[in-house]
Formats: C-alpha cells, sequence, structure tokens
C-alpha cells in the first residue's frame, strides 16, 4: 500500500501512525493475519518511513491477510477509518519479493521561506562541487559522521512562481533532490547541515519538507513506482 502524510499530520510518528493503522484495520474488518507465539500481532511490514515533521506523498507499507479482499474496497475502507490527513492511496496484490528491496531512492522537496534562490543555488553549486561533505546526527548507536553529498544523485533549486496578483511572495526557495538509500540513511536535514558546512546557509525559518516519491532508480536516474510490479493483481490473496 502506498499512504500519504499531510499538513498538520506530518508531525505524527511512526509508532504513533502504527497504532493509528493497527485501529483502522480494525474498525474496516480488515481480515488481518497474525504472527504465531505467546503475543500475536497483526502482520504489518513498513518500508523506510519518513522522519516526524515530514510530510509525504509516497510511504509504504505491505500487510498479510488471511482471506482474499478486494484491493480497492480495502483501500478505501481503510482511508476512510484514519483521519484526515492520513490517506491511503493505493492498494495492489504483492505477487512476490522484499518491498524493502524496492526502495532504493527518495525524491524530496524542501521549502526555504526567507531563503533567496540564488543564495541558495550558491549553495548548491559549492556542495556540488565537494567530493565530500562530513555532517554529524545523532543515530542509535550515537553520535556519527558520514559524508551528505555520496547518497545525493541530484539536486536542484526551482524558483516559485509570482502570486496571482503579480506582486512577489515572501522569498521561498525550493530545493528538490533525489537521495540514494544508504546506510546510515542521508536525510533531508542532513544534506541542509551540508549546505551550512560548504556555504554557510542557515534558513532563518524552519523548512518544510515533503518526500515526493521513493522507489527503484531506472536507468534515467528517475524513480519507479514500487508498486508497478503488482499492478495487474485483481485482488488480495490472504497469505
Amino acid at each position: 500500500m502506498r499512504y500519504a502524510k499531510r499538513g498538520p499530520l506530518r508531525f505524527t510518528s511512526h509508532r504513533d501512525f502504527a497504532r493509528a493503522f493497527e485501529r483502522a484495520l480494525r474498525r474496516a474488518g480488515v481480515p488481518m493475519a497474525y504472527s504465531q507465539g505467546f503475543t500475536p500481532h497483526p502482520k504489518i511490514s513498513y518500508a523506510s518511513a519518513a522522519p516526524t515533521g515530514v510530510a509525504s506523498e509516497a510511504e509504504y507499507l505491505e500487510i498479510g491477510l488471511r482471506e482474499t479482499v478486494d484491493p480497492a474496497a480495502l483501500r478505501g475502507a481503510l482511508d476512510a477509518a484514519l483521519s484526515p490527513g492520513l490517506d491511503v492511496l493505493d492498494a495492489v496484490v504483492a505477487t512476490g519479493g522484499s518491498l524493502p528491496d524496492r526502495i532504493e531512492a527518495s525524491h524530496w522537496r524542501i521549502e526555504l521561506p526567507e531563503v533567496d534562490a540564488a543564495v541558495l543555488q550558491k549553495a548548491v553549486a559549492a556542495f556540488s562541487a565537494a567530493d565530500e561533505v562530513l555532517v554529524e546526527r545523532m543515530t542509535k548507536q550515537g553520535r556519527r559522521t558520514f559524508d551528505a553529498r555520496a547518497a545525493v544523485i541530484s539536486i536542484d533549486v526551482i524558483t516559485p512562481a509570482e502570486t496571482p496578483s503579480g506582486v512577489p511572495a515572501v522569498p521561498c526557495a525550493i530545493l528538490e533532490l533525489v537521495v540514494r538509500q544508504v546506510t546510515p540513511s542521508v536525510r533531508p536535514d542532513d544534506v541542509l547541515s551540508g549546505l551550512r558546512v560548504v556555504a554557510d546557509l542557515e534558513p532563518p525559518v524552519s523548512p518544510r519538507v515533503t518526500r515526493l516519491a521513493q522507489g527503484t532508480l531506472t536507468a534515467q536516474g528517475a524513480i519507479a513506482d514500487p508498486l508497478e510490479a503488482d499492478r495487474d493483481g485483481a485482488t488480495i490473496d490472504g497469505r
């Protein structure tokens, strides 16, 4: 399944979403398959969840069912059972293969209010020209230093259009980037840290980050929908 985190719901943590999704499964009467053992859990597998505070149009998960259901009906029932802003967008039959193995890269949009596009362009040029950009981040294994440059496949600055009245809006540079899935993962805030390292770029306002897509990389550097291989399925089979 593909789902989105939008608006204020982008501040929902992965754990909070998981709880909300399990409640939605119960409300929608989904015939879930459960794990074995003393504390059975519904079979749900998440793939590369976005950080808390980040909006996304491309979050993915997989569920196991004990009987066949219609994907479109399942999607609609779950979407109705979740709060607006947590939106189930797509559901297909999993025909084989690992969903996480189909997540090779993510496409991000970062809006930077009160940052001039020309200033951001200079910072991006410095970042792109660098062979290595070392940043620090606290991880589960403690504070780590890693290269934020190597994972970035493409990075571009987009100049927003004027307002309908023709009066320029408050400056808001937009950064779009495609980042390869690596360990440790390179997140949008790591790239912003890299821009600070190479160009002393310090946004005065918190950025607005949205994941636009994630999936497999094509030969042209685009991102292919990880559910496309399963698109021909007509039903979801229990397993």
